[in-house]
């Protein structure tokens, strides 16, 4: 029993790289595509609703509109990103390309394999973020030095949401089920945790909700650093980021083991 679970954990600290360089080199072919992909869905959000309702409603938070939204659309485009790779990509690398089945055969273990997969998922993530930070303060509504600092967050950030995927990617029988996690889990927290509107104008029982998702924390971190403010509970949101990121992850690894490994 010992020896199944330690086949299932990380190695070394080290091999998870070559998971992550040949997931690179795989999507490097259509880099461009993929960033401006991900890249999509937030600036809709960003220009539509920022123009749109923007120019109808007056500051939020001692601040306008659009700059309110640009901060929660940088934590939701880390939230898609991270999550399409893991349920989409690991998915497909784990049962119709079977790339995991030979990456078993080498000296890499399933821990090595999932650390890899939620490596390049962050990485992603963070691209895309990083991305959507890049237009926000183009346009005014973040300072530059901000960027610097945002970065472990939307990193983190990632790490969370692609760990959380990948208990949903262990447990799905098909790509069809991924629907139920984007629709019951994702979605939801895309309106509950402040992205577009301030979580205070929730009832009660909804702001308690929020408080535990990990995407009210991301922004909580991302919305202070993006306005020149200063961050309150920072230990708190980065401390449940990172719960959020361990804790899953070693579930993933014995629903995985259970099912790749009987």
């Amino acid at each position: 029993m010992g020896e199944r679970y330690a086949a299932g954990m990380p190695a070394n600290a080290w091999n998870w790289v070559a998971v992550w360089r040949r997931n690179y080199l795989g999507w490097k072919k259509i880099g461009l595509a993929s960033v401006l992909g991900n890249l999509a869905d937030p600036m809709i959000y960003l220009f539509g609703l920022g123009f749109g309702i923007g120019t109808m409603i007056g500051p939020v938070e001692g601040t306008s509109y659009i700059a309110f939204l640009a901060a929660g659309m940088v934590a939701t485009s880390v939230m898609a990103s991270a999550t399409a790779e893991t349920v989409y990509g690991s998915f497909g690398r784990m049962g119709d390309q079977r790339t995991w089945e030979g990456m078993l055969c080498t000296q890499l273990t399933l821990g090595d394999i999932l650390l890899g997969e939620l490596a390049w998922a962050a990485t992603k993530a963070l691209m895309a973020g990083t991305a959507i930070t890049i237009v926000a303060t183009t346009l005014g509504y973040a300072s530059w030095p901000s960027i610097l600092c945002l970065l472990p967050v939307i990193a983190l950030n990632g790490l969370a949401f692609a760990s959380l995927a990948m208990v949903v990617t262990a447990l799905a029988p098909s790509y069809e089920y991924f629907i139920f996690y984007n629709t019951l889990v994702i979605t939801p927290m895309l309106f509950l945790c402040g992205a577009m509107f301030p979580v205070n104008q929730l009832p009660g029982a909804f702001q308690y909700a929020a408080s535990l998702l990990p995407l009210a924390h991301a922004i909580d971190l991302i919305r202070p650093a993006m306005l020149g403010r200063p961050i309150d509970k920072m230990g708190l949101h980065i401390g449940a980021l990172c719960i959020y990121t361990v804790l899953p992850f070693f579930f993933s690894i014995a629903l995985f083991r259970r099912r790749l490994m009987r």
